[in-house]
């Protein structure tokens, strides 16, 4: 089940100046099935990415990392699905260099200049030679087509976009993302490629994907575990006629920012909505906390608690499960009589215990909705942050213990 997946369509999708799609059938998992992604950019396209923190990064991860490090134009991106190349030690990262070589001997680029990523089940051998075979047979696609190309155990696509004007100047945003599980900061199991026409300098797009990145991909969660794979790339292709932003405390740097929010918030999201088996989108807002940190510690206490979880899965108005995961959130002198628990616009919680006026059918009602809202007060300072996360349900077992077969 998909909860309210607002993906934008097809024909609403901005193409980006300086970006060709292409996508093909590698084989590697599944029989006629777009398996196979490349983006080859503009020479003038400026590239930022942010990986995964899991200590077992794939090969494709290492070699991201290595060829970004060494400060060429990167001109190509190339995508597999059905296999992580994860857990494969040297073997995997000379297979990742065997395809980055096949694409660069195709654009007439350097090796150095194509980042490899790929998607899939952990711990089995890449097989490079079907990616390479099926790099002759790829053809030129949409936006559209690669988001569906992308996908594992994804239900539906995830595509957003965005147009603003700078200046008189329009500057388009479209960004594609796959995820369902494996989902929990920094970053989750996802794939994410999102590009602009701005004209921006590397030290802008550097500090763009900073910021965007912990309001978006930084603040969700399906599950708790961090994938192997985790990668955003953010391109810049420059084809605007907007003026170049190179000020990061300018107004035209704003515009964008908040613009690019938008697309990465909403491609967050749509993650989440998809999350395996998930029934259920669920907002967690934490305010009046000393520090960001300690806000995002509630609320990913709260968003990845098994009971929490099942007990919306079952719209049991459970809510002391709530309290519990607040109090397990390792906040240092948490005074709970100062906090208040809201399910939506009910106050369940205050001075340590129910609120006088609360009633189980108020929150029963709430919990039997497809959206909800989950509002901690703490009431000891002025810093707040939000996560998004979802249900647990029967199917989350399902699809994950049939995933390989």
């Amino acid at each position: 089940m998909v909860v309210n997946l607002r993906s934008k369509k097809a024909d609403e999708l901005y193409e980006i100046k300086g970006t060709q799609l292409y996508v093909g059938q590698a084989g590697v998992k599944k029989r006629n099935h777009n398996d196979l992604t490349l983006f080859v950019l503009s020479p003038e396209t400026k590239v930022a990415a942010v990986f995964t923190q899991n200590k077992f990064s794939a090969a494709p991860v290492q070699i991201c990392k290595q060829h970004l490090n060494a400060k060429n134009n990167i001109r190509a991106l190339v995508i597999n699905t059905g296999n992580a190349n994860a857990g494969t030690g040297q073997s995997g990262r000379d297979n990742a260099l065997k395809i980055c070589q096949k694409v660069a001997e195709k654009i007439n680029c350097d090796v150095k200049q194509v980042l490899p990523f790929s998607t899939g089940v952990i711990m089995e051998p890449l097989p490079a030679d079907k990616i390479i075979a099926a790099l002759d047979n790829i053809k030129e696609s949409y936006w559209d087509v690669a988001a569906s190309a992308i996908m594992t155990t994804d239900t539906v696509p995830k595509a957003y976009t965005k147009r603003i004007e700078v200046e008189g100047n329009p500057i388009h945003i479209t960004g594609i993302a796959k995820g369902s599980g494996m989902i929990c900061p920094n970053m989750a199991t996802l794939l994410s490629f999102v590009a602009t026409d701005a004209k921006v300098s590397q030290q802008v797009l550097d500090s763009l994907i900073d910021e965007v990145v912990e309001k978006g991909f930084n603040s969700i969660t399906v599950d708790g575990d961090t994938s192997t794979n985790d990668s955003f790339v953010l391109m810049a292709t420059g084809k605007t006629n907007a003026k170049i932003i190179e000020d990061i405390n300018s107004s035209e740097y704003a515009q964008l920012k908040l613009a690019l929010q938008e697309v990465v918030t909403e491609l967050a999201k749509s993650i989440v909505r998809d999350g395996e088996g998930a029934t259920k989108f669920i907002t967690i807002q934490v305010n009046g906390a000393k520090m960001h940190q300690e806000a995002r510690q509630v609320g990913y206490s709260i968003a990845n608690s098994p009971l929490v979880k099942t007990a919306f899965f079952a719209s049991d108005a459970n809510l002391g499960r709530i309290l519990c995961a607040i109090g397990n959130a390792g906040v240092e002198d948490l005074d709970v009589s100062q906090i208040q628990l809201f399910l939506d616009d009910v106050l369940v919680s205050e001075k340590g215990g129910v609120a006088s006026q609360y009633k189980e059918e108020d929150g029963q009602r709430v919990m039997a909705k497809p959206e909800i809202t989950v509002q901690v007060e703490l009431n000891r300072g002025k810093e707040k942050a939000t996560v998004y996360t979802c249900d647990l349900s029967h199917d989350y077992v399902t699809i994950n213990a049939d995933y390989r077969t």
